[in-house]
């Protein structure tokens, strides 16, 4: 369930959004990027059932698969780790991707604090990176004239060595990520530009993670008011919500926590939908290009 928000939160937002316009992504070394199939559809919020789980947008579906005994991503620190792999694909140009000298090191990259216990951000992390890069996708778009899948791997392989007790320790090798064929060129095919910024602002909920990547990519073809049903945004960002209107507050609460940090973005909750008007994108866009 969404969290009402609290003073601190709201103080702490401000603040963000405050340094944000106060300086541009690019001059604060802080543009990032997602790959548009993970903002148009999404990941599970919390832990679910089974070891498939699926997204619809219109005629967009990703369905996500998992090893039995691995299971499913989900949660916040997925979508920080997706952000995190496409920012560093799109500098890099590389598919094989270097996770820092130290599991601290790269907790620090994704905004984390080291925390020990079961349920501590250690573990999360540990769990979730093993989750998402195991994950398989199937990426499908139906109409009345067409259907087409497409099935691939997000890495081709994974090789984390991190001392989980001793998290400021550096591997004896590095620790890296090779993403598949797919999804490299997936990620580097129109990414949707992203102030890192707002991430780690938002790192505490997913669905205003969800939120915020969406907005800014709607923001950035948008050329006229558009009303989204209710049930629409359920299909996209809430199939953890039985009922409808439950989804519906939810949504609204993370949409206050998104607006404080993208004071751009020009929406309007009815009870109709959410209506979202053509905005400034949160990445200043030059010729077409952040």
């Amino acid at each position: 369930m969404a969290k009402h928000l609290t003073p601190q939160t709201i103080d702490a937002l401000i603040n963000q959004a405050l340094a944000i316009e106060d300086e541009q992504a690019q001059e604060a070394g802080a543009l990032g990027f997602m790959a548009r199939a993970m903002v148009q559809a999404t990941l599970p919020h919390r832990a679910v059932a089974g070891n498939e789980f699926e997204r619809r947008n219109g005629n967009f579906t990703l369905a996500l698969q998992a090893p039995s005994k691995i299971g499913l991503p989900y949660g916040s620190i997925p979508r920080l780790l997706l952000a995190w792999v496409t920012t560093e694909a799109v500098k890099t140009k590389s598919r094989e991707l270097e996770l820092g000298d130290s599991m601290s090191a790269f907790m620090a990259e994704l905004g984390l604090t080291p925390t020990g216990g079961a349920n501590g951000s250690i573990t999360r992390l540990q769990n979730q990176t093993r989750r998402l890069f195991s994950a398989t996708v199937t990426a499908s778009y139906e109409d009345d004239k067409q259907i087409a899948d497409m099935g691939y791997r997000l890495a081709d392989k994974s090789v984390l060595w991190w001392h989980s007790k001793d998290p400021e320790q550096a591997g004896l090798w590095k620790s890296t990520v090779t993403l598949s064929e797919h999804f490299f060129n997936e990620v580097i095919d129109r990414p949707v530009p992203i102030d890192m910024r707002a991430i780690k602002a938002l790192k505490q909920s997913p669905m205003a993670l969800d939120i915020y990547t969406w907005l800014t990519y709607r923001a950035s073809y948008l050329k006229r008011p558009t009303v989204i049903p209710w049930s629409s945004l359920a299909l996209q960002f809430g199939s953890d919500y039985a009922r409808l209107r439950d989804f519906k507050q939810a949504f609204i609460d993370e949409l206050k926590k998104v607006v404080l940090v993208y004071g751009q973005v020009q929406v309007d909750a009815t009870e109709q939908g959410l209506i979202v008007k053509p905005s400034l994108t949160h990445i200043p866009m030059t010729r077409g290009k952040p």
